[in-house]
């Protein structure tokens, strides 16, 4: 009872009692003229709320009245109350009383009454509720590769072999293509290493279609899964996929196995990590298909698409699975199959070269149908490393393509999936597909101006000219003989072949055969050059600690000049000959082959081959690297003072006059002559070219 009726009822009393102390009359009772008291009838006395309230009935009596609860309501003290002394509060039928609403129905309390209302699968039929047969009533309820049995306000779908509901009796019975793991008999098409996993997964799938050829008995849909990724770790952790057509036949059979395994999990949500991989599935079920965002998530990847996506355009199966599964190693396996990204391209001076820039991911759905979603799923890759925005850097969304061949296995492509948005850590790509994606880096290579080219051609000339002098003077001048003079020759050679190699054949290389004679030719004598410089290393260190003795054997000499670089080239020809002859390799084993042979400058070369690379860092190398043969005449010759004081002998040689020679030879005193012919006799060794 509200507080404003009880207010207004003692708001009425309290006016009587006052009345009838004025006139004498008792409570109840209402003066009527000098001598007679009338009795008050405090159910109609009101004026907007009833005494009682409005869940009773007021009945009044001789000097008073009573309450008396509604049907459906009951007092929480006498059955006869009054507004002092108790309320009522509603009566819930569905607990008080037994069977109130009868067989085959739901009693749904309402205030002051109830509701009868039939159960699910009945349907009210002559006043009682008749029980629906589903068979009948919905065609097609269990699928084509199903039975269906009518059941006392239900049924239940028997599949037949080769189909499933995933032990939901309620729910169409799906195909099963057990024959997707069954290893291709095929010479040459099984792929290594995943026979463990399809064998586990072909025998869960035939024991679930309830065949007779299934093997064991049937799992847990979480068992299961841990089975399966114990054999993807053993099968991954024995090292990277050879090809791409491994790579191909592992992501199929994962995005199959989990489509299998998901609908036999227990939980709606299920996440699981391992060494190798993270994954997390999603699983609704129920007669109405989910509706709503789904977001999946890890260390590395985000999915974010919806259960709509999920579920598809077809028939409805009970059930409906999104998921999204993490490589953690797979992306170096991938590293090199991009043909489908550039087999478009037209200009090659300006193809980039692609990296892969996060992990391989699967993002996978249970509607079968995801060639050409009508929403696009959104895909948030976590970069592998971090690294400060350049207009040269450019990200690119990719999925997995299967060969367009069966042979070729499958390569990175870009059709569905564009780039969101891109920062320093993350990549967001949209694509109207599903597969298995990734975010590749575009590298664009520095473009060859002509004042690059200029400065190139220019330099190395002049080197080659200065390394010419080198060679001549370190091979002529008997003054300087020894064996850092033999040292400093040959790395004068090394290089000036390769200058000569690289001005000459560089520009000439549109035969793949003569690409691979000028590259193995520049990686011979680069690494030449490389090894003098190392033996010069080891000379310095003779003479500055053994100070006697210091001589290294020229057997010994040669055979770490140029022996070991032509074993190097050798071992490289035979184990990877097709790195020789790319656009790339020539200028990569310049770079590291010569870091060491004139120090600070090839520390530019260095970071010219860094993403960072700047344009000042590209003239500081070209014009450095250029003029190192006009370095080392400078070094080993100009600032040598014998070496010196032979040119100047050799200078005066070649300007004095002839005849002036002759008469200073013809007036010389014979004895002097003769004394001083045995004094340069005694010094030819030394002083003369």
């Amino acid at each position: 009872m509200g507080s404003r009726t009880l207010l207004l009822i003692l708001g009425l009393h309290f006016t009587l009692l006052g009345n009838l102390e004025a006139k004498g009359c008792d409570p109840g009772f209402l003066a009527k003229g000098r001598q007679q008291c009338d009795d008050i009838d405090e159910c109609k006395e009101w004026d907007s709320t009833p005494p009682c309230g409005s869940n009773a009935t007021c009945y009044n009596t001789y000097g008073s009245f009573y309450c008396h609860c509604l049907p459906g309501f009951v007092s929480t003290t006498t059955f006869k109350f009054t507004p002092l002394t108790g309320e009522c509060k509603d009566l819930n039928e569905c607990l008080e009383k037994q069977q109130v609403c009868g067989s085959n129905t739901i009693c749904l309390n309402t205030i002051g009454s109830y509701n009868c209302p039939c159960q699910t699968g009945f349907i009210v039929s002559t006043g009682r509720c008749a029980d629906i047969d589903e068979c009948n009533e919905i065609a097609g309820i269990c699928g084509v590769g199903g039975d269906c049995q009518n059941q006392k306000g239900s049924y239940s779908c028997l599949c037949h072999p080769g189909y499933s509901n995933y032990d939901n009796k309620q729910a169409q019975c799906s195909v099963l293509t057990c024959d997707q793991f069954k290893a291709d008999e095929t010479p040459g098409q099984t792929v290594p290493g995943l026979a463990g996993l399809l064998s586990l997964m072909r025998n869960s799938c035939l024991a679930l279609s309830n065949s007779g050829d299934a093997v064991g008995g049937r799992l847990t849909g979480e068992i299961l899964l841990e089975n399966v990724y114990t054999e993807m770790d053993s099968f991954l952790s024995q090292g990277i996929l050879s090809n791409s057509r491994e790579v191909s036949g592992l992501l199929g059979t994962v995005e199959d196995a989990m489509r299998l395994i998901g609908p036999q999990l227990r939980d709606t949500h299920t996440t699981m990590e391992t060494d190798h991989t993270a994954t997390e599935l999603a699983v609704r079920r129920g007669q109405t298909p989910p509706t709503g965002l789904i977001s999946l998530a890890n260390d590395n990847a985000r999915l974010d698409t919806s259960w709509e996506t999920a579920t598809g355009n077809g028939t409805y199966p009970g059930f409906a699975l999104a998921g999204l599964v993490c490589y953690k190693t797979v992306e170096r396996s991938v590293n090199n199959s991009f043909q489908y990204l550039t087999d478009t391209d037209t200009d090659t001076a300006s193809k980039p070269s692609y990296q892969i820039s996060s992990k391989v991911v699967t993002a996978l759905v249970s509607n079968p149908a995801t060639e050409h979603l009508n929403q696009p799923v959104i895909l948030t890759f976590k970069h592998l490393q971090v690294r400060a925005e350049s207009s040269e850097m450019i990200y690119t969304c990719v999925f997995w393509s299967e060969g367009r061949v069966h042979e070729e296995g499958g390569a990175w492509s870009r059709r569905g999936c564009t780039k969101v948005t891109s920062n320093a850590t993350h990549t967001v790509c949209s694509c109207t597909h599903l597969s298995s994606f990734a975010v590749l880096m575009a590298l664009y290579p520095v473009k060859h101006t002509f004042e690059l080219s200029l400065l190139t051609w220019l330099g190395l000339s002049v080197s080659v000219v200065c390394l010419l002098l080198c060679i001549l003077t370190f091979w002529m001048c008997r003054s300087i003989q020894g064996t850092r003079t033999t040292i400093h020759l040959h790395l004068c050679v090394c290089l000036f072949i390769a200058d000569l190699v690289f001005l000459s054949g560089i520009s000439h290389t549109q035969s793949k055969g003569g690409c691979r004679v000028v590259a193995g030719l520049l990686h011979l004598f680069f690494l030449g050059s490389f090894s003098w410089m190392l033996l010069e290393g080891v000379q310095l260190y003779l003479m500055v600690v053994l100070v006697f003795n210091t001589t290294i054997r020229p057997l010994y000499l040669y055979a770490v000049g140029y022996g070991l670089p032509l074993a190097i080239v050798i071992i490289s020809a035979i184990t990877y000959p097709d790195g020789y002859g790319t656009t790339q390799q020539v200028f990569t084993v310049t770079a590291v082959a010569q870091l060491c042979v004139l120090g600070t400058m090839w520390i530019f070369g260095v970071f010219q081959f860094q993403e960072e690379g700047t344009v000042v860092m590209t003239y500081l190398f070209t014009i450095l690297n250029s003029l190192q043969g006009a370095l080392l005449f400078i070094m080993h010759c100009l600032l040598n003072k014998t070496v010196r004081e032979e040119y100047c002998k050799l200078l005066s040689c070649i300007c004095t006059p002839q005849k002036k020679r002759y008469s200073e030879v013809s007036t010389t005193n014979p004895s002097s002559s003769q004394s001083q012919g045995s004094r340069s006799a005694e010094n030819t060794g030394e002083s003369q070219i």
